[in-house]
């Protein structure tokens, strides 16, 4: 079972999965939001992440059986950022979910020096400060801890991700970045053949929902 932050106490629910490297206070400044409009909103730590063990193995098809034994089926609504939109994405035909929402989706390998990536973990304040000028020093702080607990072998979930979906499972909306590395403007116009919703919050970076919260939850309008 994994850890669980958890918001209000609506008669809907809705969970959140973030993505690599932090933990379920990355969406501190959002939840209550989504908490407001009659949710009760539970937030994981992902395996090897915040107050989640870690793991022997990480691949999207891991993390995605650990959601299932941890949330509640058949929630409300979904909401996954970047690796935790790919354990979402293979979590979500048995999960069966009303709705759900992919932010800036980890679901296409890319080229990456992965050591680089695990090199992160040990960034200062002041280095997570230069690389996020736009996030709240608050989130600063909670990305700082969390990559105390973070760790980095997660980066090998990175290198098994699950492609360009087909038809989505539920009713979907892909939420992008401004310009979005995960998912360029030719992906975009694919989903959206197959039957995938987009929108895109101006000038937000791949944490979408740091970047810009108000601009995120303002990309959920018809989705909450």
């Amino acid at each position: 079972m994994l850890a669980t932050r958890v918001w209000g106490s609506g008669p809907r629910t809705a969970v959140l999965v973030h993505g690599i490297m932090t933990d379920s206070r990355t969406w501190n400044r959002v939840a209550p939001a989504v908490a407001e409009r009659g949710y009760r909103v539970i937030a994981v730590d992902l395996r090897g992440h915040g107050a989640s063990g870690h793991g022997e193995t990480y691949t999207p098809a891991v993390l995605a059986a650990d959601l299932l034994e941890t949330l509640p089926t058949a929630p409300d609504l979904a909401i996954g950022h970047s690796l935790g939109s790919a354990a979402l994405l293979t979590a979500l035909p048995r999960l069966r979910c009303g709705r759900a929402i992919h932010c800036d989706p980890a679901w296409v390998s890319r080229p990456r020096d992965l050591a680089a990536l695990r090199a992160v973990k040990h960034a200062t304040w002041q280095e997570l400060r230069a690389a996020h000028p736009r996030w709240h020093d608050d989130d600063i702080t909670a990305e700082h801890q969390a990559l105390a607990t973070w760790d980095p072998s997660s980066v090998a979930a990175l290198v098994h991700l699950p492609g360009l979906p087909t038809t989505p499972a539920a009713p979907s909306l892909v939420l992008l970045a401004d310009p979005s590395e995960r998912i360029p403007p030719a992906a975009a116009a694919t989903l959206r053949r197959r039957g995938w919703h987009t929108r895109t919050v101006d000038g937000a970076g791949h944490t979408v929902h740091r970047d810009d919260p108000a601009g995120f939850l303002h990309g959920l309008s018809g989705w909450l």
